[in-house]
């Protein structure tokens, strides 16, 4: 038959998302959409597992799993610099408001 294989495509997709949502926006929004792609080709792959020659498209859903964990890291990267970051300006703004106390 050779159909596409169902979820193959949004697993793509969503992984391309979560790569470019790292570097657009912000993080969080990037690991949703990993979640989701991950989610999408486990279901995908399950399918491929059950049926072997009767869909195509696994190649979609190798792409959009690697695509969904380069998003993840990048991601969990992109929010322990945030922490830190913000973690230094509360560092900074408290250290300066207590030299003025002696």
């Amino acid at each position: 038959m050779n159909n596409q294989l169902p979820g193959a495509s949004n697993a793509l997709t969503f992984g391309i998302l979560s790569l470019v949502l790292v570097f657009v926006c912000c993080g969080p929004f990037a690991a949703i959409f990993s979640f989701i792609a991950l989610s999408n080709a486990k279901k995908a792959e399950r399918i491929h597992l059950e049926n072997p020659g009767e869909y195509t498209g696994i190649e979609n859903v190798k792409t959009g799993r690697v695509l969904a964990y380069i998003g993840l890291a990048l991601s969990a990267i992109a929010l322990l610099f945030l922490i830190l970051y913000f973690g230094a300006i509360i560092a900074i703004l408290a250290s300066a408001g207590l030299e003025g106390n002696y």
